[in-house]
């Protein structure tokens, strides 16, 4: 979730697994050592042959593999997988939510994205909202929710690449739903947050409260309403939920709770395929999607990065993580001023994310020194909560997958009867009317969630996501860097410390005008720390919001799967 530039919000998380990275500590105050250049405490790596999953739920990785070994692939399995996340994390995703993907089709060698994200109602506008005595549109409630686009994201990847039916691909999600599954650690400590600050919105409690609270780890829970959603869904396709009965639930409980949404503004979504866009950092190349997504900020902080010896610097030096939050600002400073429904505003990715124009950002780096705030450029003359997975399968497909409601649950309320909130993306538009991305009908606000891709001599060899709204371009880049310029191994390069920097200047209209904050997870060294408030730096310590990560590296010379999973969160890497 985006912290805007106003008060930091860090939720703090009691992880075991970053816990553990400080119990063991050595004794310069590190948990990595830059001599060996070795993870004191890192799991190892999952490597397998005929097919890869991993998720932020063990149980949906499971089903994933199911999903291979019953002949079905990646894009198959990613859609199972995603549908199970839906019902086991709900704190971070759900069909009331939007999706990015970039996937590889083996059969045409080629890359796709494709953007399934919603658009705002057509009867809400900058002066409704203002009616309402907002300055900012709420993260709760009926204003921020838009269009959800997952479900016809899964019927237009399953439509190109799919190879079993949606009735098989459901059928796991729609089993543990009425059966019931355990709630793990990290999400029930979510689900309890997430259900303090909702239980008053319609339907929520009713939903996600059941005897009253949030489920603790380890309890079984059950969504049936939620089951008979996946199951119209698979029987009646995308149509029960953009124009069926379904639709016409949402329709009527947001007229019924003074919403906007309507029947109309889901039988007209469309997703949009895509062209990723790229950027040479070190030899390889690095994908993204374009806007109204926030990807193309790891591409220019990448090109900011590539004229520096990071390798030399070393990983966890103040030298290194100085550039790397001085570059964060650049890039968010474009990102806040750029970002915006590319239907809607003409916006300059290629000029963007060029090596001249980073070249010209980066004069504005001073090695010693913080940036309080960055000038605005104008790169062309005369212009006027996230849930990350990827597959691979044996026939090395690969789905490089992000879903979310945005803040944790989303908006809070829950349809009547449907089993999932609507997302809350419509708190990210801007209510300047002259800023690209401020609210208008039927817009794409700009959004946080990016999936991501690495080839090299036009074979991909790197899927891999991070999810936790701006922490994403950040943890790209430091997990890039971690195995690049490094040498970390796929998993290694997830458990190693990150940093978070807040207080960039952001696409609803807040500027930086401090430097903004950096929060730093346990394991780097009490010197480097001391080194970067010398800086100027702003230092917090913060046991959460470092994000969520999964990646699988395919091995061409051995033709292996390698994959890591995030340690931070419940989930797994799995293979067969």
């Amino acid at each position: 979730m985006s912290s805007g530039s106003g008060k930091l919000n860090l939720l703090p998380v009691l992880l075991p697994a970053v816990f553990l990275l400080s119990s063991v500590l050595s004794g310069d105050g590190s948990a990595y050592d830059r001599v060996s250049g070795r993870m004191d405490v890192s799991r190892s790596e999952v490597i397998s042959k005929n097919g890869m999953v991993c998720s932020a739920h063990p149980l949906a990785s499971q089903i994933g593999i199911e999903i291979l070994k019953k002949g079905g692939n990646a894009f198959d399995a990613a859609i199972a997988v995603n549908a199970a996340l839906g019902l086991m994390e709900p704190v971070a995703n759900g069909i009331g939510g939007d999706l990015f993907v970039i996937v590889w089709d083996s059969k045409t060698r080629k890359l796709y994205g494709l953007n399934a994200s919603g658009r705002s109602p057509g009867l809400l506008d900058i002066d409704e909202v203002k009616k309402q005595g907002h300055s900012k549109i709420p993260y709760t409630g009926m204003l921020p929710q838009t269009v959800p686009g997952c479900v016809d994201g899964w019927f237009e990847l399953h439509a190109r690449f799919g190879r079993l039916s949606m009735k098989e691909l459901l059928a796991p999600a729609i089993r543990y739903a009425e059966e019931g599954f355990p709630v793990t650690e990290v999400i029930a400590h979510y689900w309890k947050l997430g259900a303090e600050r909702l239980a008053e919105e319609p339907n929520f409690a009713s939903t996600y409260m059941p005897g009253g609270r949030a489920p603790e780890k380890g309890e079984i829970f059950r969504n049936p309403d939620l089951a008979n959603t996946y199951r119209m869904i698979a029987e009646e396709g995308r149509d029960a939920f953009y124009r069926g009965k379904i639709a016409k639930t949402i329709d009527r409980f947001s007229r019924d709770n003074g919403g906007y949404l309507r029947l109309k503004d889901l039988e007209e979504h469309t997703s949009t395929w895509v062209e990723p866009v790229s950027t040479d950092y070190r030899g390889y190349d690095v994908w993204e999607l374009p806007p109204n997504g926030q990807g193309i900020a790891a591409l220019q902080i990448l090109n900011i990065l590539e004229d520096y010896d990071l390798s030399s610097l070393g990983f966890g030096s103040a030298e290194y993580l100085h550039l790397l939050i001085e570059a964060k600002k650049i890039a968010f400073e474009d990102r806040a001023r750029f970002y915006a429904d590319p239907e809607f505003a003409d916006i300059p990715v290629e000029m963007l994310i060029s090596k001249e124009y980073a070249a010209g950002r980066r004069k504005l780096i001073d090695i010693g020194r913080v940036l309080r705030e960055i000038p605005a450029s104008d790169p062309v003359p005369d212009m006027g909560e996230t849930t990350y997975l990827v597959v691979a399968d044996k026939e090395r497909n690969f789905v490089s997958l992000i879903q979310s409601n945005y803040a944790g649950f989303g908006s809070g309320p829950v349809p009547d009867g449907l089993g999932f909130c609507l997302q809350d993306r419509g708190s990210l538009f801007n209510l300047d009317p002259d800023h690209p991305n401020s609210l208008q009908p039927h817009k794409r606000p700009f959004h946080t969630i990016i999936p991501a891709m690495v080839s090299r001599n036009g074979k991909p060899v790197f899927a891999f996501g991070v999810m936790g709204g701006s922490m994403q371009p950040q943890g790209h880049v430091q997990i890039l860097c971690n195995i690049i310029d490094f040498g970390m191994g796929i998993q290694e390069a997830g458990d190693a410390p990150r940093i978070r920097h807040y207080g960039s200047s952001q696409p609803t209209g807040e500027f930086m005008t401090d430097g903004g904050r950096i929060a730093v997870e346990s394991g780097f060294e009490d010197a480097v720390i001391r080194a970067l408030i010398e800086k100027g730096h702003s230092v917090v310590k913060d046991s959460g919001g470092f994000g969520g990560y999964q990646g699988i590296w395919w091995d061409h010379e051995n033709d292996l799967l390698i994959a890591g999973s995030e340690s931070r969160k419940d989930g797994c890497a799995a293979g067969y």
